[in-house]
């Protein structure tokens, strides 16, 4: 079985059980086996070719096409659902991958490929137990697989991992916070006397402060590869979660005249695009370190009249997870009032585990480094409410407007909800501090959920959550007068897309719309970054950029031991 590449081979059909998971795609549930003329088999194989040739090249929503049309013609070909499967966990749509897969094991139960298809999305969707089970399903099928054998292995060290965490978290009195205090007031945690990079000043009272000049100083070390000190480190998380403490799950941003607001998407740990943004932007940079400092290139840093608002998964998948988050958070520590930062669905242990911060953490700056970025996680906001304060243009009979009459904008990492009647007070009173999303709740909602074509809400094509059409977004936003919703977790190929109705050519009309700031997603998606910028009568300004150069650390170099090509 080779585990890297689709399938080519075609089966003759065979009966499929009658049961398939909650999230399957709408069509698999229409679908049942039937006779197959030949000339119907033979044409689904020329599609299947076309198909294999797209998620070459890496064109893997043209290929879930393709390979839905095949599937149409022969529903019996196992080949076809697991090739589909592989497609859409490239497109992350993990939930609908689930379900492809056991489609192709109830066509084919000894199709080895199908079951290591859905072991790679149980161990995407943080159940490696799961995972476990289809290991030995695809061994018990090839024992002389050594490449399952040895993912195998690294998947019940990672259950084991959990379990032994699990009980010593249990254990545990203090937070992090306190516990990284109580180690930097007994002194063991000193400046190394022989590092020779920026510096932190101290204040009168003996304490590290934060300066503009320190930061920039600390990008440029950056750049070089190199870090800086654990206490230095430890200042600027504990510095950020000072501030973070004292916000409402959220966060309230009132643009007054001549003032300006960039919402940055994923950035997934992706440096250069933060440089960018810095000088221009918003969105989700996803460890993207080189395209981050592009990004902050483009929006500047924050300033008396200018905001940056980075909407979540700060972190994970790229390989400068740390370098990107200990820059927001300086920001965050210098600039309390005018950089906010939303929570994502990365910025959880589960996640972190599974897509590479953990290890990176460790790597670099220790254990007790990571617990302390996993409990100040738990304190970020939820999301953000930017309202202007000027009377709004370009506004038609369907623009919603706030109880005031001015345009207000709902920024979250996620979406919407499972229920009708949730209102911004409820999303301002979530108790945060101290827990994780979870699999369901207003928290996980707000973290997870995606915008659907059709009507109503659907089951997730992540397997998280829910997904929620145009009227669920409109019906929302009147509730709370709310002129749009602005949220990322998504890759889109021009870097943002304005969906739900598209109510008009602007973006300021549409109820909502998503920005995605890591371009050229983990090295292989070809999209472009884009950032919104937010002025005070609520108009917004699309950018876009491209992915930057940068060294060559692949993506999830720091992903859980042997298992960092399975999550790509």
């Amino acid at each position: 079985m080779s585990v890297s590449s689709t399938e080519t081979a075609s089966l003759q059909p065979a009966p499929l059980a009658p049961t398939t998971p909650a999230s399957s795609s709408p069509e698999i549930q229409s679908l049942s086996i039937k006779d197959v003329a030949d000339e119907d088999r033979e044409l689904a194989g020329k599609i299947k070719v076309e198909a294999n040739k797209a998620f070459t090249s890496h064109n893997f929503t043209t290929a879930v096409k393709l390979y839905s049309e095949a599937i149409q013609l022969n529903p019996g070909d196992a080949t076809l659902w697991s090739n589909r499967a592989a497609a859409r966990t490239k497109l992350e749509e993990y939930g609908f991958a689930l379900a492809d897969a056991s489609k192709a094991i109830d066509v084919n139960p000894k199709y080895a490929k199908a079951y290591y298809r859905r072991a790679t999305c149980y161990l995407q969707l943080a159940k490696p137990q799961m995972a476990v089970l289809d290991f030995k399903k695809v061994l018990a099928l090839e024992p002389r697989n050594d490449t399952v054998r040895a993912q195998l292995t690294a998947t019940q060290k990672l259950v084991r991992k959990i379990e032994f965490e699990k009980a010593i978290e249990m254990e545990e009195e203090k937070s992090a916070v306190e516990q990284c205090l109580e180690i930097i007031g007994e002194g063991n945690c000193e400046v190394e006397s022989d590092y020779t990079g920026p510096r932190m000043q101290k204040s009168e009272d003996g304490k590290f402060t934060i300066t503009q000049g320190f930061v920039t100083q600390m990008l440029d070390w950056f750049k070089e590869g190199k870090k800086i000190p654990r206490r230095f480190a430890w200042e600027i998380v504990l510095g950020a979660h000072a501030q973070f403490i004292k916000e409402e799950s959220l966060v309230q941003i009132n643009l007054g005249e001549g003032e300006t607001c960039d919402v940055i998407g994923d950035v997934h740990g992706t440096f250069a695009s933060l440089n960018l943004a810095m000088n221009e932007s918003h969105g989700s940079v996803i460890g993207q370190f080189y395209d981050l400092l592009h990004l902050y290139s483009l929006t500047g840093v924050p300033q008396a009249d200018h905001y940056l608002l980075m909407n979540g998964d700060l972190v994970d998948r790229g390989s400068w997870s740390i370098e990107v988050i200990l820059i927001a958070f300086a920001y965050k520590w210098l600039y309390p009032n005018r950089m906010f930062i939303n929570r994502g669905n990365h910025e959880a242990k589960e996640m972190n585990r599974t897509y590479g911060f953990e290890g990176e953490a460790k790597k670099k700056h220790g254990e007790q480094t990571y617990k302390l970025f996993a409990h100040v996680f738990t304190t970020i906001p939820l999301a953000t409410l930017v309202s202007a304060t000027e009377k709004p243009k370009n506004v038609n009979p369907k623009t919603i407007l706030s109880p005031n009459g001015l345009k207000r904008y709902f920024v979250v990492h996620g979406g919407l909800f499972s229920k009708d009647d949730v209102t911004l007070d409820d999303v301002r009173k979530i108790p945060r501090i101290g827990r994780q999303p979870g699999q369901e709740g207003l928290m996980c909602e707000l973290l997870w959920t995606d915008p659907q074509e059709a009507p109503g809400r659907g089951p997730s094509k992540r397997g998280v959550g829910i997904s929620f059409g145009p009227d669920v977004t409109r019906a929302w936003c009147a509730l709370n007068g709310v002129t749009g919703i602005i949220r990322s977790h998504e890759v889109r190929q021009d870097g943002y897309a304005v969906e739900h109705e598209g109510l008009c050519t602007t973006a300021s009309q549409s109820p909502s719309s998503t920005v995605f700031s890591a371009p050229n997603y983990v090295d292989q998606a070809g999209n472009k970054g884009a950032y919104i910028r937010i002025d005070a009568s609520g108009d917004l300004k699309y950018s876009q950029f491209e992915a930057q150069p940068h060294p060559p650390l692949k993506p999830m170099a720091y992903a859980m031991g042997g298992l960092a090509n399975l999550m790509m």
